[in-house]
């Protein structure tokens, strides 16, 4: 798990909201959409259908995006930033695509985007009397075994055809129910289509979730199966109009995770020790980063992409900081547990779950520094940790294997070890040795970990010696490891392998403590919150976000900001206007080529009220006539605040629209037969 996943893990198993989701708040499941709140605030809601028909076109992308199948034959839309890493990926010294955008001449042009997998989900099955069943009375750890053994049969058992389907039980209600997605898998997508970067993300940094916004954010891809573009008749219509205020939206896709009704304990937790060490070392990384790739040009393309990202996060962090700061908001958060906890007064049968949650709180502040710094930030080290724990696991029968490493799992972690591409070993040193350097800091340089980590050598030796020592940037190599198994893992002597198997045992001892500490009675008090939420707020509760899909609906709507209403919608005339030749606002190339050409009148991006997430990048925004007229790309900056709960007056998603993707394709990067392809119904 690389350093900072482990801040999601001390907040993954989190509640539904405590009071019934209020406006346009919710993030519903398919299986449970509210069409008659919906219908009783605008007149209309979706009949099954309808809801059938946009579920079987949604997609979801292993990067962390969404997306949805516009064409018949497996054409993909999505997010320019969520693509990005595709085109770094192919991109070399002399043919920069995230710079120059990319094209594909014809089918033969299309290009395969290394670890990438899109998904589509065919049925959704409620597994949770099995699941709650093998966890029984059982409690801490021996609870994680049982409920882990469990999920992974039932995943094993759900797919039989590991090569075309995939197998994934979710938590939700923090264990309140337990439901087995199984998906249609694609492991072969390719990019078809992307524009140059400086249209995707004009306005840079300082853009990001805001509005107005002038960013060409999207991007497609295609789907293939045995050397072919699959067959795609599940597929959205293409709608390249302008959004009408007020109309109703749907944004269908794949939120990430959100954290709604965290308990005051646990808002303490955030507040005072997770997002501060969060803060401090992604600035301390994006500093680095600036620095390194000032050194030439090559270093400025080659980290690029890592550099956004650390940009994109810490904008999020910091929005989440000043969250958990406003005494406003957090008294909301604060109201809501109080009412819940006297609507339940009365229910004995929940006992306490939010002491319970307080002392496993209590124990997570002593092990969270140690169990976030073991494992060290580096993308040769991240192969290496693969390999050396899929050796151990695989050896294992399904129900014992760690969880990542069961055989539901195993196929996309392979491919995804053995996909080629490039490792930039400046890029990768840089990384492990600021996230090296990070454990000693916070562990102390005597603490037993940091020696474990460090031996007697600096950060800067350490990473060194195993960034130009390991072997794992090439892909046979790593293929050779992982068919050698344990005997080839056990007998490797690069370096990068022999650090991975000095840090197992730590790493496991750590998952261990987690799990029976935080873990287990977080989720047994959970599930005792979301069985008294039922009881005081009825079915009207949606889960917290678990990266699957869901579906949301709201309108094309303003806000006001500061007594100013901000507009619903850009034009693409307004790029025009508001560049100034400088990064970030400079104009991309072709935009000022064929200036003459574009309609300036275009609507550009637009807001919607639409409550999402991370995650839910190149979700489809879809319209009552089940049509899709944009892209969701980004919030605005209240939405950040958008992790722990929703304000209908001032939270908005940020989408490019239909009609200004249409005109790039026609005028701006003319790509006539993708725009056919579009537009065949």
């Amino acid at each position: 798990m690389p350093a900072f996943a482990r801040l999601a893990a001390g907040t993954a198993l989190l509640a539904l909201t405590s009071t019934a989701a209020r406006a346009d708040e919710g993030m519903w499941t398919f299986d449970a959409f509210p069409a008659a709140k919906m219908r009783a605030a605008y007149g209309w809601a979706p009949d099954q259908a309808w809801l059938d028909k946009v579920r079987g076109a949604a997609v979801r992308l292993t990067g962390g995006c969404s997306a949805s199948f516009v064409s018949g034959n497996g054409l993909i839309l999505t997010n320019h930033h969520c693509v990005v890493g595709c085109l770094q990926d192919l991109s070399t010294a002399n043919q920069d695509l995230v710079a120059s955008g990319f094209t594909a001449s014809g089918a033969a042009g299309e290009r395969k985007c290394p670890g990438q997998q899109a998904e589509v989900v065919t049925a959704i099955t409620d597994v949770t009397p099995d699941v709650q069943q093998a966890i029984g009375a059982l409690t801490g750890a021996a609870a994680v075994r049982a409920r882990d053994a469990r999920i992974a049969d039932i995943e094993k058992a759900g797919c039989t055809d590991p090569a075309t389907t995939r197998c994934q039980v979710v938590r939700l209600y923090g264990g309140g129910q337990y439901k087995l997605y199984k998906y249609r898998k694609y492991s072969d997508v390719r990019i078809v289509w992307a524009p140059e970067f400086a249209a995707a993300f004009f306005g840079g940094d300082p853009d990001n979730f805001n509005f107005p916004r002038y960013a060409l954010d999207v991007g497609f891809l295609r789907a293939y199966e045995n050397g072919k573009p699959v067959t795609t008749p599940a597929h959205l219509t293409w709608n390249p109009r302008a959004p009408q205020d007020g109309e109703a939206t749907f944004v269908v896709g794949n939120p990430g995770s959100t954290q709604r009704l965290l308990t005051q304990d646990q808002l303490a937790f955030q507040r005072e020790v997770a997002l501060p060490i969060t803060l401090a070392s992604l600035s301390e990384l994006r500093g680095r980063l600036i620095s390194a790739m000032a050194q030439s040009p090559e270093r400025a393309r080659e980290g690029a992409d890592t550099l956004f990202g650390v940009e994109n996060s810490l904008k999020v962090y910091i929005g989440r900081v000043g969250a958990l700061n406003d005494p406003a908001f957090t008294a909301k958060l604060a109201a809501a547990e109080a009412d819940l906890k006297q609507r339940s007064a009365a229910n004995s049968a929940i006992g306490n779950p939010w002491g319970d949650i307080s002392q496993a709180v209590k124990a997570y502040r002593d092990i969270y520094v140690p169990y976030r710094f073991i494992t060290p930030n580096s993308e040769l080290y991240g192969y290496a940790e693969t390999l050396v724990k899929a050796a151990a696991e695989r050896g294992k029968p399904n129900a014992e294997r760690l969880p990542g490493y069961t055989e539901s799992a195993l196929p996309l972690l392979e491919k995804q070890l053995l996909d080629e591409k490039p490792v930039y070993p400046w890029l990768d040193q840089l990384t492990l040795e600021w996230s090296l350097s990070k454990a000693r800091e916070y562990l102390g340089a005597d603490d037993p970990q940091t020696r474990l980590m460090l031996g007697k050598e600096s950060p800067e030796q350490l990473s060194q010696r195993l960034v130009s020592g390991t072997k794992l940037a090439d892909p046979a190599y790593r293929r050779q490891l992982w068919q050698g198994g344990a005997a080839a893992i056990a007998a490797s002597t690069d370096p990068m392998i022999v650090y991975a198997r000095q840090l197992d045992a730590r790493d496991r001892e750590l998952d261990r403590l987690y799990k029976e500490r935080y873990d287990a009675p977080v989720t047994a008090a959970q599930a005792r919150l979301a069985t008294a939420r039922f009881a005081a707020y009825g079915a009207s509760n949606y889960p917290d976000a678990t990266f699957t899909l869901r579906i949301s609906y709201g309108q094309v709507k303003g806000w006001t900001e500061r007594g100013q209403q901000v507009p619903t919608r850009t034009t693409m005339g307004g790029a025009f206007d508001r560049a100034t030749g400088a990064a970030p606002f400079a104009l991309a190339k072709a935009f000022t080529a064929n200036e003459a050409r574009i309609n300036k009148n275009t609507t550009y991006d637009f807001v919607t009220t639409n409550d999402i997430i991370g995650g839910n990048s190149g979700s489809p925004v879809i319209d009552k006539a089940g049509t899709v007229i944009g892209a969701a790309f980004d919030g605005n900056i209240h939405s950040l605040g958008g992790n722990y709960g929703y304000d209908p007056a001032l939270n908005r998603t940020v989408v490019v629209s239909a009609a200004a993707i249409d005109e790039a394709l026609r005028n701006i990067y003319p790509a006539p037969a993708l725009l056919a392809e579009l537009r065949r119904k």
